[in-house]
């Protein structure tokens, strides 16, 4: 009887155990860490860009819930996102996009002064940007890298938008590989970078000197 009793006392217990090892294995973070991705800036651009003396900050990009994540987002239909697992950015896409962008602006050495909005920077013109497609599309089969930012030009102090404008860039990947779709988005993303940067600079740059001269 006693050898019963220690027997069901015992069986009782394997049911909550069993539970309790499941549920362990449900925390979050216990699991294998992501790969980590980052883009890089745009380094080369028209050398006949103008020298401009005046100074930019960049708002912090905007991005909706699906892109603003540090996920890499992907589309096997129009109205479905979906997120390649174990894998992500370093940051939320919109704060690597600003820093790629602050970067890149730097790398014309064009331009006296560009920063973000939150160092303080007295600035000529503030920079909007909208993070609108940064994801992998499959609807074809093979996976295509599409970015699409569109950026406004504000003038200060008045504030006045002196020009809008979107970039984009629909760029295959050579695999359907993470790391040829990554390449993909390198090559996207700089494309875009390029145009909105020099456009950014001739756009500004022409609205600073008819202000200045009033012509």
């Amino acid at each position: 009887m006693h050898n019963r009793r220690t027997f069901l006392k015992f069986a009782s217990l394997l049911p909550l155990a069993g539970t309790t090892a499941a549920c362990a294995s449900l925390i979050p973070g216990q699991g294998p860490l992501p790969d980590l991705y980052r883009l890089s800036p745009k380094s080369t651009f028209d050398p006949n860009l103008p020298t401009v003396p005046w100074q930019l900050v960049l708002e912090q990009t905007t991005a909706n819930a699906s892109l603003n994540t540090t996920k890499i987002a992907l589309q096997r239909q129009p109205n479905q996102m979906e997120y390649y697992a174990n894998a992500g950015w370093v940051d939320k896409a919109s704060v690597m996009i600003q820093s790629l962008l602050v970067e890149s602006f730097e790398n014309t050495r064009k331009i006296i002064s560009v920063g973000r909005e939150t160092v303080g920077l007295r600035s000529d013109f503030i920079l909007k940007t909208e993070l609108r497609e940064f994801q992998t599309q499959y609807f074809d089969g093979s996976p295509t890298v599409l970015i699409t930012i569109n950026a406004k030009i504000v003038q200060m102090p008045r504030r006045n938008i002196i020009g809008s404008n979107s970039f984009e860039a629909r760029i295959p990947a050579t695999a359907d590989q993470l790391d040829k779709i990554i390449e993909a988005f390198d090559q996207a993303l700089g494309k875009v970078t390029k145009h909105l940067v020099e456009w950014t600079l001739t756009t500004a740059d022409a609205a600073y000197q008819k202000k200045k001269y009033g012509s």
